[in-house]
């Protein structure tokens, strides 16, 4: 860090000298470990790059229609694009898709019929599915009340799939066998390619007709490969995270084998009409400027991710994944161990934003949740999670996610604020 930067950083935010110094000793310790992330970043860039040119895009893909929207040429134009990124057969990108959550529900909906079976294999997952899935409430029309049973398999100890527990759950009834790849609100690393892979043959002897859904939430452009080329059937996810790159205004997607995007599309509008209809609201300049930048942003927030890993296990904390443990998720969590350090952090986070830095983010009841939540997220998208955030379910062990950053400098800059926040309340 120059003195200029280091100077700029104590007189005009009020960072501490102590603070700083931490932040510089640790990103010496990290820093190494950029240029193989800088690879990977490399990769995907020329990658996204090769499908942009494949599908001739131009101008007028920017362009939109009005009313049904038969035969826009931006959407078709966007979903080639996704399609070739991602090695499918078939990608739906829309901005009618509002969340990660609206695009699993779709997955989950469009495939699974009354009397089927689904399973997750990593153990509970995220909070806002378990009213879809029906693990708790009621009258919602959950995959419950419409007949489709539910299974749950419990990660290993050290956070892997349990493959005997797999086994055993699966059964004549078993259509989908779900995967989570990030760690939502858990303590455990991300699910590597390497293990959807080995998954993906492990459900495939079993019953080569069982369909392999995977969340690729936060898990986009980690590596060189997603998912679906390490032969999963299906995959979802949000605009608002990585393959937006922090451009996309909304939307999610679903990718991969044709005859099952064909059935969630039908489940998006009408049996029918499926995906031939529907607007892109103006919305394929962002979305496919979003997917061009996407590889660099994330690998920004990547960095930013490990530096707030080593910043915090030098102080003592628990983290995980640690800083030198290979990743498959933007995510890092921190065991700070009570609601004021969460909350501490969260604030601080607020205040490194250049939206709504003034804010100052308290837990609420927030829909979906079963416990109350605090999120911080001074954004240009209104809950953008590849821009720089933080969230946390107030519940022990007191664990707050730290993600994003649209470039590594504001996200290590997020690691500074939320670091200063603590030094201030005397929780450090």
């Amino acid at each position: 860090m120059s003195k200029k930067t280091y100077d700029l950083l104590k007189n005009k935010f009020n960072i501490s000298s102590e603070v700083l110094e931490l932040i510089e000793k640790s990103e010496t310790e990290v820093s190494s470990g950029f240029r193989e992330l800088d690879d990977i970043m490399a990769f995907n860039q020329y990658k996204v790059l090769e499908a942009f040119q494949k599908n001739n895009i131009r101008d007028m893909h920017f362009s939109w229609n009005t009313g049904y929207g038969y035969d826009d040429p931006g959407r078709d134009a966007v979903e080639r694009v996704f399609a070739d990124v991602f090695n499918t057969e078939s990608t739906l990108v829309r901005p009618i898709i509002v969340n990660g959550t609206h695009a699993l529900t779709l997955t989950l909906t469009g495939i699974l019929r009354p009397g089927d079976q689904l399973i997750y294999c990593t153990g509970a997952p995220y909070d806002t599915l378990e009213e879809v899935i029906g693990i708790r409430g009621e009258g919602k029309g959950s995959l419950k009340e419409y007949g489709i049973t539910y299974k749950q398999v419990e990660l290993t100890e050290d956070g892997k799939i349990d493959f005997p527990a797999l086994k055993e759950a699966i059964g004549p009834e078993t259509k989908m066998v779900c995967l989570q790849r990030a760690t939502g609100y858990g303590w455990r690393k991300a699910i590597s390619i390497e293990e959807i892979e080995e998954w993906v043959k492990f459900v495939k002897a079993i019953d080569k007709n069982i369909v392999c859904m995977a969340d690729n939430c936060y898990g986009e452009f980690l590596h060189t490969k997603e998912p679906t080329d390490a032969g999963v059937d299906i995959m979802a996810g949000s605009l608002i995270k990585n393959p937006g790159g922090g451009l996309a205004l909304t939307g999610g997607y679903i990718s991969g084998r044709r005859e099952l995007v064909e059935k969630v599309s039908y489940k998006m509008t009408s049996p029918g009409i499926g995906g031939e209809c529907g607007l892109t609201f103006g919305q394929t300049r962002s979305m496919l400027q979003g997917l061009f930048i996407a590889p660099k942003t994330v690998n920004g927030a990547l960095k930013g991710a490990i530096l707030c890993a080593r910043v915090f296990e030098n102080l003592g904390y628990d983290v995980c994944p640690k800083h030198d443990d290979i990743r498959s998720d933007i995510i890092q969590a921190v065991k700070l161990g009570s609601p004021e350090g969460v909350i501490a952090f969260c604030q601080g986070i607020q205040a490194a934003a250049p939206v709504d830095s003034h804010v100052v983010p308290e837990p609420w009841d927030m829909p979906g949740y079963d416990d109350p939540v605090i999120m911080a997220a001074g954004a240009f998208v209104q809950g953008s999670s590849i821009e720089l955030s933080a969230d946390a379910p107030i519940r022990p062990p007191y664990i707050v996610y730290f993600q994003g950053g649209l470039t590594y400098e504001h996200s290590k800059f997020g690691v500074i604020k939320a670091l200063q926040e603590l030094y201030d309340r005397n929780i450090l």
